[in-house]
């Protein structure tokens, strides 16, 4: 039977961080805000973790908008995936993954509508078996059953399989608790739970998965 290889979407195969920033600029130029409100938003998006009704009730009260906020984050939540990128190597490590027969599946929380147009817009949608999304699905990671369902849509085994993700306790812990070998990437949370590797980009990933 077939293994599967999970990967975390962002800032694994794609740049979150850097896809907000562009996406922060814009906005903050549209809305009058300047570098100020820039400025503001990188510091209040702790990584994408605060709530966006958070986040917008925050800025309107800051600087005074108008919109209201439910109206704000339902526009962020179609306007962000239009800043997100991959880059065509990543496309080409999940392209080598299926080709030599595994199953590969994009494991992500967050909400149906982002996720979504991210994985549209990018194409990486189009370029794996399936796309659990923790919104649609019910479950999210670190719940070893996202992985289950994930292995089971994608016709593939766990045992022998791996998670890649940028996040200690929701990828990596994850990863393990479903009996999955893992790789962290990058360092963008406090450490947790230890990896079976850890690299800098998801590119060194694919060969040792290949490899396994």
């Amino acid at each position: 039977m077939a293994r599967v290889a999970c990967f975390d979407l962002d800032n694994t195969l794609i740049d979150r961080d850097g896809a907000f920033l562009a996406w922060a600029e814009w906005w903050a130029q549209r809305e009058g805000l300047g570098s100020e409100g820039v400025e503001w938003l990188l510091a209040h998006d702790e990584g994408g973790f605060r709530a966006r009704a958070e986040l917008f009730a925050g800025v309107k009260e800051r600087f005074g908008l108008s919109a209201e906020v439910s109206a704000m984050v339902d526009a962020y939540d179609h306007e962000h995936p239009r800043f997100t990128w991959v880059e065509e190597p990543v496309l080409k490590g999940l392209a080598s993954l299926r080709t030599a027969g595994w199953r590969v599946a994009v494991v992500t929380n967050g909400g149906s509508v982002q996720q979504s147009l991210k994985l549209e817009h990018t194409g990486i949608g189009a370029a794996v078996d399936y796309c659990c999304i923790s919104d649609a699905v019910g479950v999210r990671k670190p719940d070893a059953r996202i992985f289950k369902i994930a292995a089971a849509q994608t016709g593939a085994t766990l045992a022998g399989g791996w998670m890649v993700g940028d996040h200690p306790a929701y990828d990596i812990a994850g990863g393990i608790a479903a009996g999955l070998s893992t790789v962290l990437i990058g360092d963008h949370h406090p450490s947790g739970a230890t990896p079976t590797h850890h690299f800098a980009s998801v590119l060194q990933a694919f060969p040792v998965v290949l490899a396994s």
